[in-house]
């Protein structure tokens, strides 16, 4: 008789624990590997950004992206009145519309799609302005819209382009990718819950709004002065409030934060806010970049180079300037505004966090996100 030859079910036991363990110990590796490739291509998507703002920044004597007239403050002190009073003294001309591009759309065919602004599109008004700080829309504003027609002509001229979206935005990107394919500038591809309406979905990447305002509107008051209070001022009540400021007003440009990842996409724990019902991404909404300790957004800064800010960081950072100073309304960004001492939707985070930087900065252009020291 012959002897066979084989494994001994031990001899098995011990390859399948030794390709367990190896799995076990690749895994992690590639996964990791797979978010630093995911993270380089976010800092391209902004390099690529930050290329597409000096193009606009150059066609528009140094100014930076906006929606909204400089003088729009000086027509009413709401945005309902002045959108209205600019029709009206403009031989009923509206202001210029917030543009998505050429699309179709089967139900009503070919066509240029915007969000009007004037006549009796009173819901659009708040889209143009940098930030709203209180209605409906408010803690919303066109710092959320680079990717809109008058911006994405400098990148693609199309409204989903791959570029306005980091990859480990898993939740949006899931959402927008039937929409890369689409040969038109917008497309109707990406389903939006009925009950928020049209809106389309939002860039990964947001602005600075403070630095959207004229310096003035979040301008800090001086410390020594006891009637100090940091508080913002009213870009109703300014006319030039809404003058977008010129990239070289910029006195800490490699401090200040000019754009960055807007969810907190370090987030293992879990990727929807509970908080926010409905979610605009099939009932999810991402936790912000300012929700946790944990966040780190990949950031665009002022002077044009790519880094990370660890939301424990700039709260150091605000903390030490508001103990330098003796006034804790004095800090890196303001307290006192219409949204409370929590500032931006902190009351939605997921953990201690409290900061608004980015968001409120002080001095708007001209303040600063982080420090050197």
């Amino acid at each position: 008789m012959k002897k066979r030859s084989g494994f001994t079910v031990i001899e098995l036991l011990v390859v399948v624990s030794i390709i367990a363990l190896l799995v076990g110990i690749l895994l992690p590796a590639i996964g990791k590997a797979r978010d630093q490739a995911r993270m380089t291509i976010s800092q391209a998507n902004l390099r690529n950004l930050a290329a597409a703002h000096a193009a606009y920044a150059a066609e528009w004597n140094d100014r930076q992206f906006t929606l909204i007239s400089d003088t729009i403050a000086s027509y009413g002190p709401t945005a309902g009145d002045a959108f209205v009073e600019f029709s009206t003294r403009n031989n009923g001309v509206h202001h210029a519309p917030i543009r998505l591009g050429w699309a179709y759309d089967p139900f009503q065919g070919y066509g240029m799609w915007v969000f009007p602004l004037g006549g009796d599109a009173e819901g659009n008004y708040d889209l143009a302005q940098p930030i709203v700080f209180e209605g409906p829309l408010a803690a919303f504003g066109s710092f959320r819209l680079p990717n809109v027609g008058q911006f994405n002509r400098y990148v693609s001229g199309r409204f989903y382009d791959k570029v306005f979206y980091a990859p480990k935005d898993t939740i949006v990107m899931d959402t927008v990718e039937p929409a890369f394919d689409d040969p038109g500038e917008f497309s109707f591809e990406v389903e939006i819950p009925p009950e928020l309406g049209f809106i389309p979905a939002w860039s990964s990447y947001c602005l600075s709004p403070a630095a959207m305002f004229s310096p003035d509107v979040m301008r800090r008051d001086d410390p020594d002065d006891p009637r100090s209070n940091g508080a913002i001022h009213d870009p109703w009540e300014m006319p030039g409030a809404f003058r977008t400021p010129a990239f070289s007003q910029s006195l800490y440009p490699s401090l200040k934060t000019h754009m960055l990842e807007h969810h907190w996409l370090q987030n293992a724990n879990n990727g929807c806010n509970p908080a926010f019902v409905p979610g605009t991404y099939d009932g999810c909404e991402p936790y912000f970049f300012n929700h946790s300790w944990l966040s780190s957004p990949i950031t665009l800064f002022y002077d044009g180079h790519i880094g990370s800010v660890g939301v424990r960081d700039a709260m150091r950072a605000d903390g030490r300037m508001r103990a330098q100073t003796g006034n804790d309304n004095w800090g890196l960004w303001s307290k006192d505004t219409p949204f409370g001492a929590n500032g931006y939707l902190q009351e939605y985070g997921y953990d201690q966090a409290a900061t608004s930087f980015h968001i409120l900065t002080t001095d708007g252009i001209r303040g600063r996100d982080v420090t050197d020291g």
